[in-house]
């Protein structure tokens, strides 16, 4: 069989304006799996509210961090393609969730070079429900429909993976250095409780009550926040970090219904309050810097920190195109290549 490979990351408008971004938008919450509501109830949600305000607002926050390339996320992961395939004998393509780089763009791509077997990597180290979840259920739609006769394998949640944390912790350390922080913050991207909720596997094992992500339980396969929370502790036990100097918390929250806790941004406010001077942040979610990174923490973290009192802020930028990252992308693909046995 002919092998190819298709990295997979969220999407992003095609231009910073707001009827891209309003297009965008509409894509990305109308799936099921990010506001998981009933059709109507997404609808009007949407359609009938946020669409009719947000959009300007999102584009002026995209605007803030936009690149002359064009979009970081895509400029980012179009350099992380190009440096595995650089890597790789056969062929790698790209392709987003939402917006014009579909996934079915992306693997006419690898067929139209005469790929049969494709090793799907989702470009996010925790599982969830609106990322990987809705990457691999859509895949499968698009198999089935368009190619029939294609295998799709695709790479597990690699959150725990001792390589992958030990270049994270590497990429860390090296942005940290000589750099002044009395504490390092892991933001991870949030979701509603629920998802959570509705991944478990046992139906009984998550409480979110603080105790259910460090007992061991089959759920922690498909659990979100406690994947999050073990790569905290695995970089700082790697790190060597004292436990009074980091935590962890969770930003961009939608809606009003309970999203995981703590919050970010009241997380640095708090930090600020309690005399922090100097902190460093860290986004462990994601692999490519985009709009949640570049604008929601490098940006308004930033501001909500010095408001509270706080001097030195610093952000660690993402994996992106970093050389160990793409060693570790190889390694794993070579190792599908020639046993599918990946991330271990």
């Amino acid at each position: 069989m002919s092998k190819g490979v298709l990295l997979v990351n969220l999407g992003s408008p095609d231009s910073p304006e707001p009827k891209d971004v309003k297009k965008y938008l509409g894509e990305f919450l109308m799936d099921e799996r990010v506001i998981d509501v009933p059709l109507w109830a997404r609808n009007l949600l949407v359609k009938g509210i946020i669409l009719n305000t947000r959009p300007k607002a999102s584009a002026a926050a995209y605007k803030k961090i936009w690149w002359e390339e064009g979009s970081p996320l895509i400029v980012i992961s179009e350099r992380l393609k190009s440096k595995v395939q650089e890597q790789i004998d056969f062929p790698v393509a790209l392709a987003m969730r939402y917006g014009s780089m579909t996934i079915k763009k992306g693997l006419q791509e690898l067929v139209d070079k005469g790929v049969d077997e494709v090793f799907l990597i989702p470009l996010y180290p925790q599982f969830a429900m609106a990322t990987t979840e809705t990457i691999l259920v859509l895949a499968e739609d698009i198999r089935k429909e368009h190619f029939p006769d294609l295998k799709i394998s695709d790479l597990p949640a690699f959150y725990n993976n001792e390589d992958y944390i030990e270049v994270l912790s590497n990429s860390i350390k090296k942005n940290l250095e000589g750099k002044n922080y009395d504490h390092l913050l892991f933001s991870y991207h949030g979701v509603p409780e629920r998802h959570i909720r509705k991944r478990d596997i046992t139906k009984s094992h998550c409480k979110i009550d603080g105790s259910c992500c460090v007992t061991p339980s089959p759920a922690h396969e498909f659990c979100y926040r406690h994947q999050c929370l073990e790569v905290t502790r695995l970089v700082a036990k790697k790190l060597n970090l004292k436990d009074e100097t980091y935590s962890s918390s969770f930003q961009s929250r939608l809606g009003f219904d309970p999203w995981l806790l703590p919050y970010t941004d009241r997380t640095i406010e708090r930090l600020g309050k309690e005399g922090i001077k100097n902190m460093a942040i860290a986004t462990p979610a994601f692999v490519s810097d985009c709009l949640e990174t570049l604008e929601e923490i490098a940006m308004e973290g930033e501001e909500i920190f010095h408001e509270m009192g706080g001097k030195e802020f610093t952000t660690v930028p993402c994996l992106n195109d970093d050389d160990e990252w793409v060693a570790l992308l190889t390694k794993w693909i070579n190792n599908w290549a020639t046993s599918e046995t990946v991330a271990s």
